[in-house]
This record gives structure tokens, C-alpha cells and sequence, in this order.
């Protein structure tokens, strides 16, 4: 009710008749804080592995959202999401989930700029107690978070999107999302290269992404499928593709859950670069507090591309897997205010180059970015 409150009285300052408006919405006013200290380590393309202490900002956020009922089970939903640089003061209006849209007992329909079906294999991979966030992000190997669309990402925000959310069938939900390649840059930057890149080549070979999931929960039980494509996002003739299956069980307090994904990029016309990537993960309570335990493992690229050939940080031939390790402990001081502290750390073979999501710390080639973390995250 706070919250509410508040967002109207914000809303008053910008005038009466959008006060009232707030009030028939039922506008919320949500957001968070999530920083860090990070000791970092990891060889530099000059050879050397320094010492690097950094504070970052772990997708701190600044929103609004609202709800107006339009008669019949129909409701009308919007949310405008601002990310907050913590570290820094710099900001980046509606630069996270935001969108317009209809709900109803068919479901929910939306449009705007929000991030795709394979993210939501991750809340269900259990990667939770570590806020889905931070250089703790589980999407390092997996998905190529730390990618653009442009340059390979499967997971990711896309903007000018049109997305279609099923209600619960017993349990069981499906999504279905195609994103544009559109010129349309604005203050959140286009899609798929952001506002510093013209994407007009893009939008006039007709480029776009599906993502499609399935996810169905049953008590302790939860699995996940998802399918993602990129059709001539990359360049012409340049397609894409990944299928992840992820699933979890709560054993009485102790969470296991695993992953598996394929991924096949167009090379070229002609040529084809592929990669196999699974992991596991634990959740474990300690006290009023949670460790949470992840191991993700990247095959060797393979196909018929030539050896040394990359799209993001997936590259083929031997030497290109990679291990992502990572322990954490989150411990509640509030229902909204929590400190985090851990160790992450990819191990890359010589030929492989993977980084860190999130707050990527850059390496070369077969360098081991690694970090330990310190942090704080007060949810409003």
C-alpha cells in the first residue's frame, strides 16, 4: 500500500489529472539496490594477472507498474523499468522490462522491450539465492550472456518484442516471443545492436528472434524446455539456434537441479560452429541463510567451421571448453534487505575465451577470469 501511495504522490507532481489517473491504475512503485565489492584476477592480453578491486552494480533497478481493470476479466497492464547505475549515479530510462499490454483468463499479451524465453530457465535452474545477478549470473557459458544478440547471445533483452504468456494448464505454462530488428534506437537503445550502431541493414533483411518455452511445476517438481533462434540477426543468410532443458527438485530443504544445452550458429552460408553445455547446481539452507553450489561445464566447439573460428566466446577446435564454478551464501537481514558474499570463477582451456556476465572482467584467450564477492541487495 506504501508503495502504491507513493507512486501516486509522484505522479501528483507532474500534475492532478495523472494523479487520479494513478489512482484508477493501481500504479506500484518497485525497484532495487544491488552492490558489491569485487576482488577480481584474471591474465590480461599483455600476460600479466593483477590485483583489480572494482564496486559494481548488479542490474539495480528502478520501476513502475500498474494494472486497470477493463471490464469483463480484461485488465490492461504496463510497466516502465529504468536501470540504475549504483556505482556510478549514471541511469538508463526504460532500459529493463518494460511494456504495454493485455491480461486476461486466456492469458497475457504484451509489447516492449523485456527479456526472452530462455532467461526463464534460470529461476528454474535455481540460480535464486544469488538474485539471478552479479558476476554470479549462471548465463556466462550458458546462453552467452555476456553477448549481444548481434554477437551471439541467447539470453537476452530484446527490444520490439511481441510476447504471449499462457495461463496455468495444471501446472503447466507456455510462452512464445518474436523480437524485430528495428531501427527504432531511442533512450534504450534498438535492437539487436543499441543505440551506437545503425541497424537499418538489419531491419531491411527482415531480422528477427523466436523464443519459445514450456515449463510445468508440480510440488517440489519443476522442468523447463525453451527454443531460441536468431534468423539473419548476425548477418544475411546468418541463422541460429539453441534448445535448453533444465529441471529441479526440492529434496526436504536441499534444491538440486541440472542443465543441458545445444547451440548451432551459421558460421558462414556454408559452415556451421555447435557446442554442447550442461551443469548442476544446489541449494542448501545454513542457518536463516542459503548456499547456493554451481558447476557448468562448455564441450569443445565442433562443426564444419574452421578451426579457430568463434562467434562470441564459443570458439572451435580443441582447447575450447570451459568450466564455471561458483559458492555463495546469501543471509536475510529483512524480507527485503540481504547480504551475499562468494567465489566465481571460469576456467577457460588455451583456445577458449569466455568471460563473466553481467560485469564482464575481460581476459585473453585462455585466461581465467575469477572474483570474490562481497555485496548488499535491499529490495522496495
Amino acid at each position: 500500500m506504501k508503495k502504491k501511495l507513493v507512486a501516486i504522490a509522484v505522479a501528483g507532481v507532474l500534475g492532478a489529472p495523472l494523479a487520479a489517473h494513478a489512482q484508477t491504475a493501481n500504479v506500484t512503485l518497485y525497484g532495487r539496490m544491488n552492490l558489491d565489492l569485487e576482488f577480481m584476477k584474471g591474465t590480461q592480453a599483455d600476460g600479466s594477472n593483477p590485483n583489480t578491486v572494482r564496486v559494481s552494480s548488479n542490474t539495480s533497478r528502478f520501476g513502475l507498474r500498474g494494472v486497470e481493470s477493463l471490464g469483463g476479466g480484461l485488465n490492461a497492464i504496463f510497466q516502465i523499468e529504468s536501470n540504475v547505475a549504483g556505482d556510478t549515479g549514471n541511469s538508463l530510462t526504460a532500459g529493463r522490462e518494460t511494456f504495454v499490454g493485455l491480461q486476461g483468463a486466456w492469458g497475457t499479451f504484451k509489447m516492449g522491450n523485456f527479456l526472452n524465453t530462455t532467461d526463464d530457465m534460470h529461476a528454474i535452474f535455481g540460480s535464486t539465492p544469488t538474485f539471478l545477478t552479479s558476476i554470479f549470473s549462471t548465463a556466462a557459458l550458458w546462453g552467452q550472456g555476456p553477448q549481444s544478440r548481434a554477437t551471439g547471445a541467447f539470453d537476452s533483452r530484446n527490444g520490439n518484442s511481441l510476447r504471449y504468456d499462457s495461463p496455468s494448464y495444471n501446472g503447466f505454462t507456455y510462452s512464445a516471443q518474436v523480437s524485430l530488428a528495428d531501427n527504432s534506437t531511442g533512450g534504450g537503445g534498438g535492437w539487436p545492436y543499441g543505440s551506437a550502431v545503425d541497424n537499418t541493414a538489419a531491419q531491411n533483411r527482415h531480422g528477427y528472434a523466436v523464443g519459445i518455452n514450456g515449463i510445468y511445476t508440480n510440488g517440489p517438481l519443476q522442468i523447463g524446455a525453451d527454443y531460441d533462434s536468431n534468423t539473419k540477426v548476425r548477418g544475411p543468410n546468418l541463422n541460429d539456434e539453441e534448445f535448453t532443458i533444465t529441471g529441479g527438485y526440492n529434496f526436504g530443504p536441499v534444491r538440486l537441479a541440472g542443465v543441458y544445452e545445444y547451440i548451432k550458429y551459421d558460421y558462414t552460408s556454408s559452415t556451421d560452429l555447435k557446442r554442447d553445455f550442461y551443469g548442476i547446481s544446489a541449494i542448501v539452507p545454513a542457518g536463516p541463510g542459503q548456499f547456493y553450489a554451481y558447476w557448468g561445464h562448455a564441450n569443445d566447439g565442433k562443426g564444419s567451421a574452421a578451426d579457430g573460428s568463434c562467434v562470441g566466446g564459443l570458439c572451435k577446435g580443441d582447447g575450447t571448453k570451459a568450466d564455471h564454478w561458483e559458492l555463495t551464501y546469501t543471509y536475510p537481514l529483512s524480507k527485503r534487505t540481504s547480504i551475499y558474499g562468494g567465489y566465481v570463477a571460469i576456467r577457460n582451456d588455451n583456445n577458449a575465451k569466455y568471460v563473466l556476465n553481467i560485469n564482464p572482467y575481460p581476459v585473453k584467450t585462455g585466461g581465467d577470469p575469477q572474483g570474490l564477492v562481497l555485496g548488499m541487495i535491499h529490495l522496495f
